[in-house]
């Protein structure tokens, strides 16, 4: 039996059990979903957005995907995968079953907890009435497909005039076996408020794992959201990571996304401009070897005037590694007086590393400031013999040079422990120590 018909058994197997059935008005959200899942399939690569990211490797595995158990999971086995060093809200998920061991919720002031809780709450009908599935519905199949399955996810709500005091992570943790799972968040951040997101899919033994992630993030009116991902899983778990922003008027929005491991990851990640006077940023950094896959896919919306875009990512990619960046900038007729910038540079060590960059303006107004740029090199010689010439030894002369390159997207992390953790997973990465 193929994956497909496995996820079409499945699906009518937990609705007869009741267990997808959690809501009514979320039922038919879920049967609508996957009717279009069956309809369209998994993408292949006869589709323009993923001619360059095959899935038959994966989707040809064996994967368990109705699994409702949590395992034992000792603090000391994942405390490394946690920011320790500052005081933070955790919701932690293990094989996509909340973990109230590992886990740090409220409901003091914000809404720090469980979605399948807050579907199930009448208080928050509403919220979830207004917001879930609101601006994933029409995307890709996988989308369709996540929402088929969604169960257990993150739910945040942060309500108007709140600055939240300290980060809050979100980490599934996945062990025992093939597992194929599709966690879904949904965050709701309200006039005048301010938060810090950090987001984490973590193996923690040799399974090939399969995850299909959905976030949908909504930043209401001069609402600050500051959502960071780290992307270190094992080489053999696969990731496809799918982001949905929509932001009101004078909102700041930042996604950061840093990919250091994972056999295959892809990132979609979509900006809605809703509003006027509001700033998306979108920054990535990925640093691979092996045989490792990354495919950034990314699409800013401008539908207001008024508004401003800044999106940068880098790769540097050694061994058999690919990337893959395909970034779109869409400016409607109206979204006059926009001021977007897009750039992508990526650095292939050796000659058997791949990227394949497709960075795209589609401009319907005539008054905006728009720029995109692409660049594909090696590393500068002439700048590693110099810095050998004043005796820094090679290995460390490169690593600081690929450091430096990608400084600027570290750079801009407004979380000094995230930033620390990710210099350190950079320097573990280049088999040296940097010590800065």
């Amino acid at each position: 039996m193929n994956l497909k018909d496995k996820l079409t058994t499945g699906f009518f197997e937990l609705e007869n059990k009741g267990e997808l059935h959690i809501d009514d008005s979320i039922h038919p959200i879920r049967t609508k979903a996957f009717e279009a899942f069956e309809n369209k399939g998994f993408p292949t690569k006869k589709e323009e957005e993923w001619k360059y990211t095959p899935l038959k490797a994966i989707i040809n595995k064996d994967y368990e995907i109705t699994n409702s158990y949590e395992a034992a999971v000792e603090l000391n086995d994942v405390k490394k995968y946690f920011i320790q060093d500052v005081d933070t809200y955790k919701i932690v998920f293990i094989n996509g079953v909340y973990s109230s061991f590992l886990s740090e919720t409220t409901h003091s002031g914000i809404d720090v907890c469980l979605l399948s809780s807050a579907i199930k709450k009448p208080k928050y009908k509403l919220i979830l009435d207004h917001y879930f599935n609101k601006i994933a519905k029409n995307n890709e199949s996988l989308t369709h497909l996540n929402t088929a399955f969604t169960q257990q996810g993150a739910f945040i709500h942060i309500p108007k005039n709140t600055v939240v005091s300290k980060p809050i992570q979100i980490i599934y943790f996945s062990l025992n076996g093939n597992q194929f799972l599709q966690p879904r968040n949904l965050v709701v951040v309200d006039e005048n408020s301010h938060v810090q997101i950090l987001e984490r899919h973590q193996t923690i033994d040799d399974s090939s794992n399969f995850t299909n992630s959905v976030t949908e993030i909504f930043a209401a009116k001069r609402a600050i959201v500051d959502y960071n991902k780290i992307q270190n899983d094992t080489e053999k778990a696969s990731l496809i990571d799918q982001t949905f922003v929509q932001q009101k008027d004078n909102s700041i929005v930042s996604v950061n996304t840093f990919s250091f491991g994972g056999k295959f990851t892809r990132n979609n990640l979509e900006f809605y401009q809703e509003g006027e006077r509001l700033e998306s940023n979108l920054n990535g950094f990925s640093l691979l070897g092996n045989k490792q896959y990354v495919d950034n896919h990314t699409v800013v919306y401008h539908n207001q005037p008024n508004c401003e875009s800044h999106e940068l990512y880098k790769g540097i990619y050694a061994d058999k590694a690919t990337g893959v960046f395909n970034g779109k900038v869409i400016v409607h007729q109206k979204a006059q007086l926009t001021n977007a910038f897009q750039q992508n540079n990526s650095i292939l060590i050796g000659d058997k590393s791949t990227i394949y960059a497709k960075p795209q303006l589609e401009i319907f107004a005539d008054d905006v400031k728009c720029s995109h740029g692409c660049t594909i090199g090696q590393l500068d010689e002439t700048a590693l013999f110099y810095m050998q010439q004043r005796g820094i030894p090679k290995k460390e002369a490169h690593a600081l040079l690929l450091y430096a390159f990608g400084n600027d997207v570290i750079e801009k992390i407004k979380f000094p422990k995230l930033k620390e953790r990710i210099t350190k997973l950079m320097a573990k990465k280049l088999g040296v120590e940097l010590g800065f």
